[in-house]
């Protein structure tokens, strides 16, 4: 669990397209997807388990391959937990993958660094998903939307 982020706006709309852009990005060189969801308030007390809900919520465990990420981001109670579907969990190399990558994420939002660290964290996913899932043919393009998902 982190608790990294002060209570005040998390993004504006320049730094959402910016983060929307980078998901495109990273999106282009894998058959993986990469979504962000962002809310106020974790409902629970782990935000990984709330991370997990919201993954099954969005329907991300039906992609093609299994290849689908979450960066969930509860930006008022100051957490965030990433979270990947059962495949690209164990061929990016397990919890010391994620651990990297969440640390990643958690320097940058030390720093009050928001969009540079979604950015970089979507950069570091993406390199992981197009090393074990590059682009499919036989697997539709953009399997998932790419703009962020706000919560209540």
């Amino acid at each position: 669990m982190f608790t990294l982020f002060p209570k005040k706006q998390f993004l504006d709309k320049e730094s959402q397209l910016q983060v929307v852009a980078c998901i495109k990005e990273a999106e282009d060189k894998t058959s993986g997807e990469i979504r962000v969801f962002m809310e106020p308030h974790c409902t629970y007390v782990d935000p990984l388990e709330r991370a997990k809900e919201i993954f099954s919520n969005l329907a991300m465990e039906k992609t093609a391959a299994r290849n689908a990420v979450i960066i969930y981001v509860a930006f008022t109670d100051r957490q965030f937990a990433l979270f990947g579907d059962t495949a690209i969990y164990e061929k990016a190399g397990g919890a010391a993958f994620w651990k990297k990558a969440a640390a990643v994420l958690a320097g940058h939002m030390k720093k009050q660094e928001y969009t540079q660290g979604l950015c970089n964290c979507i950069r570091e996913l993406g390199s992981a998903l197009a090393a074990n899932f590059p682009p499919d043919s036989s697997i539709q393009k953009n399997e998932l939307p790419d703009e962020i998902v706000f919560g209540k």
